[in-house]
């Protein structure tokens, strides 16, 4: 399906479909990733999945998947979407022609530019998606906190104030209707900041990477990559642009399920920080093998 010559739709349509496959497959261990970055008590990858099958069972790791494999649908649709249609735009401008191939320069203007939109569109989407994997482990935080301020003497019992496994959230819908009270608009653009610390150069190290790897893969110049050749470049390019965009993540991940009763991060620079600090700079890179 195509409307122009600088513009086409099927572009989004492959977005779409490629970022519902990307949940269905990938959001058990988006899971355990988002309770290793936000979560404690957890020794590393295999014990903190252990830990959410025990207590939660295989339900655990797909716990807020349909927010995700609703909105990331359209998310990456319109990633992928306005990166493609952007690099038109550029060679159209620039050469008279939006078939014209992208230089590097062009390429990275067009990333930069998509990850900049895509905090629009992906800043809330993270952050009911956190709030509704981490709920489990914010009533936890809550009840300890309750039990904390019993009066020193008093002799009750800690499960006496438990909230016995009550999510805090019903959905998607109440996850999102309960933070626009609490936090107003701006509460759904919590960790946006450090989202575009972690999407700007992220995408650039993502396209960039990946337009080098199917040219070098492909027969000749003039014949298009193979789709095993699509994958493998996809898959060396994701990597680079996971393992420098980790430590912004860990931060992006813990100021979104930072919840406003128990906030504990006053902005990026504090939560940089405070996790250096009390972790070290290890805790950066050691989630990024999840």
């Amino acid at each position: 399906m195509q409307t122009s010559k600088s513009f086409r739709v099927d572009d989004f349509i492959a977005g779409w479909i490629g970022g519902a496959s990307s949940v269905v497959v990938g959001h058990p261990l988006d899971t355990v990733k988002t309770r290793l970055q936000a979560g404690k008590n957890y020794k590393n990858t295999l014990h903190c999945i252990l830990t959410i099958y025990r207590k939660e069972t295989a339900m655990g790791f797909f716990k807020g998947m349909s927010f995700p494999l609703a909105s990331i649908t359209v998310y990456n649709s319109a990633v992928f979407g306005f990166f493609s249609n952007t690099q038109r735009l550029i060679s159209k401008y620039r050469y008279g022609d939006g078939r014209h191939p992208c230089s590097m320069l062009d390429l990275t203007v067009a990333s930069m530019l998509t990850g900049l939109m895509s905090v629009g569109l992906g800043a809330p989407v993270d952050l009911v998606k956190i709030r509704l994997q981490m709920q489990t482990q914010m009533v936890l935080a809550e009840n300890l906190h309750l039990a904390g301020n019993v009066p020193s003497g008093t002799n009750i019992p800690l499960r006496s104030v438990d909230i016995p496994n009550q999510p805090l959230y019903r959905g998607p819908i109440h996850c999102i209707s309960s933070i626009l009270q609490a936090e107003g608009l701006q509460g759904l653009y919590r960790g946006a900041g450090a989202m575009i610390l972690r999407d700007v150069p992220g995408y650039t190290l993502y396209f960039l990477p990946y337009s080098i790897f199917c040219n070098l893969l492909k027969p000749d110049a003039t014949s298009s990559p193979h789709p095993c050749s699509i994958w493998l470049a996809g898959g060396l390019a994701g990597s680079i642009s996971w393992v420098t965009a980790t430590p912004a993540d860990v931060v992006k991940s813990r100021l979104q399920a930072d919840a406003q009763l128990q906030r504990k991060y006053r902005g990026i620079l504090h939560c940089i920080v405070h996790s250096y600090r009390t972790e070290g700079m290890q805790i950066s890179f050691s989630i990024a093998a999840c």
